[in-house]
């Protein structure tokens, strides 16, 4: 094929000029002049832009200045009035003595291409917007368990976790959890569901439903793994109380039994009593029927307490004196264990309005946490309990420390939840939850301290409530 240099200008796929340093166009190719027209006599400036004046950045002007070859990107205006995105360089033409004379301008049309470039774009800003404002936490993680991507919901809740690992972003935790989902699908590139217990930067505790997926490359090789955490705190705090009430009603039950088949007996006893004409049978019988009937009564008080949100049944009582009968009382279990417990009373405390029955209960809650969490300690030869009594002008303060075997910081944030326990099974995990619920109920504060393989210490601060409530009589 023999073409010469003015045939290959002619036929090339791309727009050529050729101009002097007016920028006036000398030639053009036959692409050119098809899709912008003539050229004779006219500036590269009005033909391409339709413009009065020269551009800002013009790639040929730099040519002349300093014979390089230059690039840009630019609109162009056709004969059709159509705006054509284009690729432009510049090149210098030289005549023997090496003087620029001229500049050759070649713009390839990017149009396609650009308009790909823009769907791609908005695009990506959708998929932003949607991964940004979706109402769940999402990260994307590497194999490392490292955030490299989280949407504005978890920043804003969990603080800058970029490049921090997962587990000690949502549990605060020096260790991988076990298992961890995340590296399930890194193992074996599935979706798996886990649900946990998170806490957030403010300390708000949240349930949540945690589905993993894989991200691949193109190779179909999983790159990164997405995280997506729901949300589902109130969904499990209604099954909670529903549970709650549940094991109350079952744990009753079966004392309800056996008071109704006393009860049964009390009634026996009246009915041949008064068939025999015995004083003594009827009076035996209805004692029975009285003690069981009361008995029942207190059940029921209680299912009561437990199923429902309600005030304490507020009555003046000594503090000293519930301190020192919950002291004794769990004075002979921990000697059982060979814990030993001390009690160290302020002996002016004085008295306080409170639910008599319910304090009770949250110290002995307390302190049979305190048992059980010296007693699957194997790590120390000897455990000790301390269970304290101040008294203050607004609140009176209990407080039980033991040396067990202590929490660490997420087993410290959930100690309170339904049903967690760091007994390793060993414990109900009702103990703390009651005796919050207790504390709550009084208007009062529960804080805990613990440091793990060192111990716990809980603090109960109790509003004295001076109501116009009857003072308890001196008189014994």
């Amino acid at each position: 094929m023999d073409l010469n240099y003015k045939e290959f200008f002619e036929l090339m796929p791309a727009y050529l000029t050729i101009l002097d340093r007016d920028l006036r166009i000398l030639a053009a190719n036959q692409r050119f002049r098809k899709d912008f027209g003539e050229f004779e006599g006219r500036y590269c400036y009005q033909v391409n832009r339709h413009r009065s004046e020269r551009c800002e950045q013009c790639p040929a002007e730099r040519t002349f200045r300093d014979g390089l070859r230059h690039g840009s990107e630019e609109q162009f205006q056709n004969l059709s009035g159509k705006e054509v995105s284009l690729i432009v360089y510049t090149t210098p033409i030289r005549n023997g003595a090496g003087e620029i004379t001229a500049v050759m301008k070649m713009a390839t049309d990017i149009t396609e291409i650009k308009l790909l470039q823009n769907q791609l774009r908005e695009s990506r800003e959708r998929y932003r917007q949607l991964f940004e404002e979706v109402p769940c936490y999402i990260s994307i993680q590497d194999r490392d368990l490292r955030i490299i991507e989280a949407n504005r919901q978890l920043r804003e809740d969990f603080g800058d976790v970029l490049g921090c690992k997962c587990y000690q972003v949502y549990m605060h935790r020096t260790e991988e959890c076990v298992p961890c989902a995340v590296k399930q699908t890194f193992q074996d590139g599935q979706v798996h569901q886990i649900e946990e217990v998170v806490t957030a930067r403010d300390g708000q505790q949240m349930n949540v439903l945690v589905y993993t997926a894989p991200i691949r490359n193109g190779q179909g090789q999983i790159n990164n793994v997405i995280e997506m955490s729901t949300n589902i705190t109130q969904i499990r705090q209604l099954q909670s109380q529903l549970t709650s009430l549940g094991l109350v009603i079952s744990s009753i039950s079966h004392g309800i039994k056996g008071l109704l088949t006393s009860l049964d007996g009390g009634i026996y006893l009246v009915n041949s009593g008064l068939e025999k004409n015995s004083q003594e049978r009827v009076k035996q019988g209805w004692q029975m029927v009285e003690r069981n009937v009361a008995r029942i009564k207190t059940m029921v008080l209680d299912l009561l307490y437990y199923a429902k949100d309600r005030e304490p049944d507020l009555e003046w009582i000594p503090a000293l004196m519930v301190a020192e009968e919950v002291c004794g009382l769990m004075k002979g279990k921990a000697r059982e264990y060979g814990i030993e417990v001390q009690c160290a009373f302020d002996p002016g405390t004085g008295n306080f309005a409170a639910d008599a029955k319910a304090v009770r209960s949250l110290l002995v809650n307390l302190v049979e946490n305190s048992l059980d969490a010296c007693r699957v300690d194997k790590k120390k030869r000897a455990h000790q309990i301390k269970i304290g009594l101040k008294g203050y002008p607004e609140y009176i303060e209990f407080a039980v420390e033991d040396n067990g075997i202590g929490m660490d910081q997420e087993t410290r944030e959930r100690a309170f939840s339904l049903f967690f326990s760091s007994k390793a099974g060993d414990g109900t995990g009702l103990g703390l939850f009651i005796s919050n619920k207790i504390v709550q109920a009084h208007g009062g504060q529960i804080q805990l301290e613990s440091e793990l393989n060192r111990g716990t210490r809980v603090t109960v601060k109790l509003p004295r409530r001076q109501l116009a409530l009857k003072q308890p009589s001196s008189k014994p």
